[in-house]
């Protein structure tokens, strides 16, 4: 049994001794692992004639390489890669160096024409504001495109666009100081029911005119605190006329000097008349003056807003340095509607029908009717307290929803030619107020 043991014993030791020596004769027949190639330096770039610095581009100085080590052998299985040795950081180049010649310098106004490309196409875009009534003078709703027909210098226009979304206003507002008294006090109790009128997104410019036009604010928000405080300090008491007296001991001139009047001008029987002849002084209603300066105010305004002057006068004109003719062709240049509240004697019935009509050699009892034809507004006519603050809403609810009607004019672009506009609906007994027309100007140019 003993015997047995180790012969196992000894037969195991005389595998493991065969094994080791098999695996030993293996490894020697295997191949040699060959070394890993030697790291080359990069090709230079063909079109680079100096080393690169980073945020700094490619120098004109020339290449400071150091030269390359030989490779090693790869046959001998101890050589070891060697990496070339990193080139120096050249050095920054000066500000002169770096830009020689000054960058272009575009004159004022054509830098956005010299890094952008433009494509103008001038054509001639023509926005009219429409408001249809029926016979009880109602606003009009629910008519479509279809119903109207554009003419422009008797030419039928193809509409381009239509709608009747409300616009945001800008208002420039105008108060006749050179009313009477009695009708100054109703004006005055009334001005707390504009902003009434209005919405947060419309704007407000006050203007006032007696003898000349004097702006009270520029605009502002319509329902800012600053608009009441402005129509406060815009109230006045009026004018009345004196009866004049032309005889007597009051009449003629009261400061004489050696008999004679120091005033020539108010001598007896000169301009402030005499017992036989009656001189009555002119009134001053600068009513022109007053709408031109609030119109040369809305011609800053964006033409995405609608620009309305709105006037709350007797309408009577006399004393202005600007004809109505001026006025009128200012307002059809820049699209502004002139809308107005008429007191005094010309709300009273059948006498503010007779005012329109102008008498030659005489001042214009009421001349705003006329722009309010001529722009597309219009003028209503109010003699109490309630019915002028009824006629602020009214009117603010027409400017803001028109029918608005665009097109493309066939005419040139800018001629300074005047065009009629013409529109008509195709209802019966309806009322159609817009403008007479327009001059084309740069604003139109698209």
């Amino acid at each position: 049994m003993k015997l047995g043991l180790s012969t196992i014993a000894l037969a195991a030791l005389l595998g493991s001794s065969l094994s080791l020596a098999t695996a030993a004769r293996a490894q020697q027949q295997q191949s040699p692992v060959p070394d890993a190639p030697t790291p080359q330096a990069p090709r230079p770039l063909s079109s680079v004639d100096g080393p690169i610095t980073p945020g700094m581009g490619a120098s004109s100085q020339p290449s400071q390489s150091a030269p390359s080590q030989p490779a090693a052998s790869s046959s001998s299985p101890a050589a070891q890669p060697q990496s070339a040795p990193r080139n120096p950081a050249p050095a920054s180049p000066a500000k002169d160096e770096l830009q020689a010649a000054p960058p272009e310098l575009p004159a004022a106004g054509e830098g956005i024409d010299k890094i952008t490309t433009l494509i103008r196409l001038h054509v001639n875009y023509v926005d009219v504001p429409v408001t249809v009534k029926d016979a009880k003078g109602k606003l009009v709703a629910g008519l479509t495109w279809r119903d109207f027909r554009v003419y422009e210098n008797d030419t039928l226009m193809h509409l381009d666009t239509f709608t009747v979304d409300p616009a945001p206003l800008s208002v420039a507002f105008v108060i006749d100081q050179s009313l009477t008294s009695d009708v100054m006090a109703k004006v005055n109790n009334s001005l707390g029911a504009i902003q009434g009128a209005l919405t947060p997104y419309d704007e407000i410019a006050v203007f006032s005119y007696n003898n000349g036009a004097q702006e009270r604010t520029g605009f502002t928000g319509a329902q800012s605190a600053r608009v009441p405080a402005v129509l406060a300090m815009t109230k006045a008491t009026g004018a009345d006329m004196l009866v004049p007296v032309s005889d007597g001991p009051l009449a003629g001139c009261s400061v004489r000097q050696n008999g004679s009047c120091v005033d020539p001008n108010l001598q007896p029987g000169r301009s402030a008349g005499g017992s036989t002849f009656m001189t009555i002084p002119k009134e001053i209603h600068t009513l022109n003056d007053a709408i031109l300066a609030a119109a040369k105010e809305l011609s800053t305004r964006p033409k995405e807003r609608r620009r309305i002057i709105y006037v709350i006068s007797d309408g009577k004109e006399y004393g202005s340095k600007a004809k109505f003719s001026e006025v009128l062709r200012y307002l059809e240049h820049n699209k502004t509607a002139v809308y107005g509240t008429a007191v005094g004697e010309s709300a009273r019935w059948g006498e503010g029908y007779i005012d329109r009509f102008h008498i030659p050699l005489t001042s214009y009892e009421n001349i705003l009717i006329k722009y309010t034809q001529a722009t597309g507004g219009t003028l209503d006519a109010a003699g109490s307290i309630n019915s002028i603050e009824k006629s602020y809403a009214r009117i603010a609810e027409e400017a803001r929803t028109k029918y608005l009607l665009g097109y493309y004019s066939h005419e040139p672009s800018i001629d300074g030619k005047f065009r009629k506009v013409e529109v008509r609906v195709d209802r019966p007994g309806l009322t159609v107020s817009t403008i007479n027309g327009y001059y084309p100007s740069a604003q139109d140019v698209r």
